[in-house]
């Protein structure tokens, strides 16, 4: 096993903005910001999570923290505040890794 340092990935300035992704690699596909995904968590998903399963979500924008974990933020399609989530504003927009979601529609073309 190799160890990462996180601290590492942070450079001169661990302020400094990070390229944004457009895309992510899932299984044998892509998942790209606008796709949409239907919410399955696993594992040591919270109770809100387990409220959102089953929900079809929008990704939002892509995120990878300094672990190298890669999250997709995503608005839940039926959510009535749906477009306060793509303002980024807390409540309506929810965190979800790679494992925690499924394909909708045609997102994961190669």
């Amino acid at each position: 096993m190799t160890e990462h340092d996180p601290w590492a990935a942070l450079g001169e300035d661990p302020f400094a903005e990070r390229p944004k992704r457009e895309s992510v690699r899932w299984g044998d596909g892509v998942l790209r910001i606008g796709d949409r995904v239907r919410l399955a968590p696993k594992g040591n998903a919270d109770a809100l999570d387990m409220l959102l399963r089953g929900r079809i979500a929008t990704i939002e924008s892509i995120e990878q923290d300094y672990e190298d974990v890669v999250y997709l933020a995503v608005t839940i399609d039926d959510d009535p505040g749906a477009d306060l989530g793509m303002l980024r504003q807390p409540g309506h927009r929810f965190f979800f890794t790679l494992k925690d979601v499924e394909s909708v529609d045609a997102a994961a073309r190669p």
